[in-house]
């Protein structure tokens, strides 16, 4: 039993902390309104400082004080979010906390009460208990409803027969998403959404490649997705291995290592897959030699180890070479490139920089040729590499064209002895092609700066932030269309076109469709980039930095995922006091809607760079003609850093080890860039969840059918709490005829199983590591459907890494 003095001293305990949280409360909330932020918080500093001056007199009416505290409180939370359990939870929690603490009979019983006061008075825990009581019953009612899902069913959405595309067997991948239409789409159906919860592992493989190396980028990443052609699967690991296992056992059959250089100037390290031609091609120039530039690379093939290959894996490499293998045994292939296997990319390229000029993503293959591009350094410095676009001879190596977008006319081979344009915007992503149209349809990139576009020329604006259509035989324009205007935001076209053709009024229409990373799904006529669901032209915010401009309008899609402007009130954390800190933040920021343009004092760019989409696309259903699409949302604050002159270090710490760059610096423009996730000091979000969903749209229409949240925090808090908040996801969805979607790429470790017709969320398999990659499937020898996972994280979301390769299948039967 506690003693007098125990209570007394919890009393004066719990008196000494509502102080000191009031008093935090007071002088941050009255920051919070001279900023012109909510009251409340300077109004609730005021109420805990006198329910604590209460407490120290041991005076009854503190409870009664923190009731009305209590149910204001509740009230405002309503006020401002509604019944939406997340917002409510983070601006009620410590004040529900602190009431129980009030209601604990060492505290209580120490409050002294006289004969001359009201009853009331005499019994103050009654109030307080009630308020408390209040406070749970709607917060226990919001449990049950969910104001961010959306239901609906596919079966709603127009229907059609499966259209003309590439065929290929239905059991194979040849391409990064599936074949060159980039669908990520499989006919096979065996997995469907009444059997998926069976499935189990068949087989699992290890490369032995660990992200973490000596030399290795911070963001060096596990991101292939496998081919099957055959029997075997083709995958590429993050320093470049090219290795082939057999599909039904995970046996390994052959690896490859192609001998990086060392000392690259490396800002990611990652393959995201290799490219396939499956043989009989005649060379277009094959009396002509590939192209060399003066760097020092690596001899893929040499007497005796080169193998003359008909069918060609084609392996893009972190030093700058396009290498080709044969898929039989992982030779080189020495009648690709004249005899030496490769290509170098170096060639004709200015502000040679080994490291600073690759492709992470797979080239494109046709009958004949082969299309590349390349990424370039991120915000290191004004003179980069050139960000053309280049196709070669599938035989001989040979140039056959180049479309760089600062001479777009010029597409002939370059002269000998000529470079490109330095710092043209790139194409860093993944392309598509339609051989029947012959045309390769390319997402660009930005000219860096990505923040700062007062030099840009007429040509270089015009085809940043867009998909450009190239005629595959000479490389000339066909079309473009920008997705965003004078782009300082780095919204560069992120993601791999995907090619449908839709019914629209009874006519069927060759479509490509284009996410963004601003949340815009652009349905295009791909014959001439003319819009199929309306665009329409948005004012957009004004005021960038002398003597850069801001375009008047941007482009949106009646198609979009784009975040609702967001306002105080939308600021979270996981308490009162980190929401609070949030909302100062914001307030201190500079925001006026999406396309903000960076400042000195620093702007909230919603959505960040991280995008609504990237990389991993979204999945397109032929006959469904719906998407199924993974919107994440993340704001990022964007804050210029005016430069002196060009060396000093201005936004790293100090310089990096090696030959790694110093990223965001902007060596020879005026300004250095600091950009940085918009987040509390805890490290959560400061925008209230869902951050992450999967959702269908209908492509007929632009509707979306149906919405749901998707993943947990169990991976990402320190407590591994299985909330199910909606959590950001970076790599692509696929889609099977059998009605059933599959991602991987959440924040926490888990392969998803989706029925497509609702959304509903059928299987779940736990994985070793982030799943930040595009799952596949195909069909083994046995007949079985497999779908295949990689588990390898991502450097930059904190995410564990590992080298898993991961089969699933339903059981054998048994006769």
């Amino acid at each position: 039993m506690m003693t007098g003095t125990t209570q007394s001293t919890l009393l004066r305990s719990a008196a000494a902390v509502l102080g000191v949280l009031g008093l935090g409360l007071l002088l941050a909330g009255g920051w919070l309104v001279v900023l012109g932020g909510s009251w409340y918080y300077a109004i609730a500093g005021l109420g805990f400082l006198w329910t604590a001056v209460l407490l120290l007199r041991a005076h009854p009416a503190a409870l009664w004080l923190y009731a009305a505290i209590v149910l204001a409180s509740l009230l405002w939370a309503l006020c401002e979010s509604g019944l939406d359990w997340w917002p409510l939870a983070a601006r009620g929690d410590v004040v529900f906390l602190i009431g129980l603490l009030l209601l604990l009979p060492p505290i209580a019983r120490r409050l002294h009460h006289s004969q001359s006061e009201s009853r009331l008075l005499r019994s103050p825990r009654m109030p307080l208990g009630a308020a408390l009581a209040v406070a749970f019953l709607v917060a226990a009612y919001s449990w049950t409803i969910d104001l961010h899902e959306r239901t609906g069913s596919v079966a709603d959405a127009a229907a059609a027969s499966a259209t003309a595309q590439p065929q290929i067997p239905e059991g194979e991948w040849h391409a990064y998403g599936r074949t060159g239409y980039g669908q990520r789409y499989s006919p096979l159906a065996q997995i469907t959404p009444e059997n998926v919860e069976s499935l189990e592992v068949a087989w699992q493989f290890r490369t032995g490649d660990v992200p973490g190396q000596p030399g290795d980028p911070v963001e060096t990443t596990f991101q292939v997705t496998p081919l099957k052609i055959g029997e075997s699967l083709f995958l590429c690991t993050p320093h470049q291995q090219v290795i082939a296992l057999d599909a039904t056992t995970g046996d390994e059959i052959w690896r490859y290592n192609p001998q990086i250089r060392d000392n690259l100037a490396l800002q990611h390290l990652t393959c995201r897959g290799l490219s396939y031609h499956p043989g009989g091609a005649e060379a277009v120039a094959p009396d002509s030699a590939p192209r060399k530039s003066d760097v020092d690379l690596p001899v893929a093939a040499t007497d005796g180890d080169a193998d003359s290959c008909d069918a060609m894996l084609f392996m893009p490499t972190a030093d700058g070479r396009l290498i080709a293998l044969n898929p039989e045994n992982g030779q080189v292939c020495g009648n690709f490139g004249n005899g030496t296997g490769q290509i170098d990319l170096w060639a004709n390229m200015p502000n040679v920089k080994p490291g600073g000029y690759y492709s992470t993503s797979p080239v494109v293959v046709t009958a004949d040729r082969i299309i590349i591009g390349g990424t370039v350094l991120d915000n290191v410095r004004v003179n980069e590499p050139s960000g053309v676009i280049r196709a070669f001879d599938l035989q001989s190596g040979a140039l056959l064209w180049n479309w760089d977008p600062a001479r777009p006319e010029a597409t002939a081979p370059i002269p000998e002895g000529e470079t490109y344009t330095a710092s043209s915007p790139n194409s860093w992503s993944i392309s598509s092609v339609d051989e029947a149209l012959g045309l390769v349809y390319v997402p660009m990139g930005n000219q860096p700066p990505d923040q700062y576009g007062a030099n840009r020329t007429e040509e270089v604006e015009r085809y940043s932030s867009s998909v450009v259509a190239l005629e595959l035989e000479t490389g000339q324009v066909r079309w473009v269309f920008q997705t965003v205007h004078h782009d300082l935001w780095d919204y560069d076209v992120p993601s791999q076109p995907s090619l449908i053709d839709l019914t629209m009024a009874g006519e069927t229409v060759p479509a490509l469709v284009q996410p963004t990373k601003q949340g815009d799904i652009f349905v295009l006529d791909r014959r001439t980039g003319a819009p199929i669901l309306p665009v329409r032209e948005e004012t957009a915010p004004k005021g960038a930095v002398e003597p850069d401009w801001t375009a008047p309008t941007q482009p949106v899609s009646a198609l979009s995922y784009r975040p609702d402007r967001i306002s105080g009130k939308d600021m979270w954390g996981a308490t009162i006091f980190d929401q609070l800190a949030c909302r100062i933040a914001f307030h201190r920021l500079r925001y006026d809607g999406m396309f903000t343009p960076p400042s000195l004092e620093g702007s909230l760019v919603h959505p960040g760079n991280f995008g609504v989409f990237n990389w991993g696309s979204i999945a397109v259903d032929p006959t469904r003609q719906i998407a199924f699409v993974t919107p994440t949302y993340l704001p990022f604050v964007s804050r210029l850093v005016p430069r002196a002159d060009e060396t000093t270090l201005y936004v790293q710490d100090k310089a990096p080890e090696g030959s790694l760059p110093a990223l965001n610096e902007n060596f020879g423009a005026p300004y250095a860039v600091q950009l940085a996730p918009f987040t509390s000091a805890l490290g959560l979000p400061c925008i209230q969840p869902p951050w992450g969903y999967v959702a269908a749209a209908d492509l007929t229409t632009g509707k979306t059918i149906w919405q749901h949240k998707n993943g947990t925090v169990r991976d990402s808090s320190p407590i591994p709490l299985p909330f199910r908040m909606g959590v950001p996801n970076l790599g692509g969805p696929i889609i099977t005829a059998g009605g059933v979607a599959f991602l991987s790429s959440a924040l926490d470790y888990y392969i998803r199983a989706y029925d497509l017709q609702t959304g509903e969320e059928r299987w779940r398999g736990r994985l070793p590591a982030g799943g930040q990659a595009t799952p596949m499937t195909y069909t083994g020898q046995d007949g079985r459907q497999y779908l295949l996972v990689i588990a390898g994280g991502h450097g930059s979301l904190g995410t564990k890494t590992g080298d898993h390769v991961i089969a699933y299948a339903l059981p054998r039967t048994r006769n």
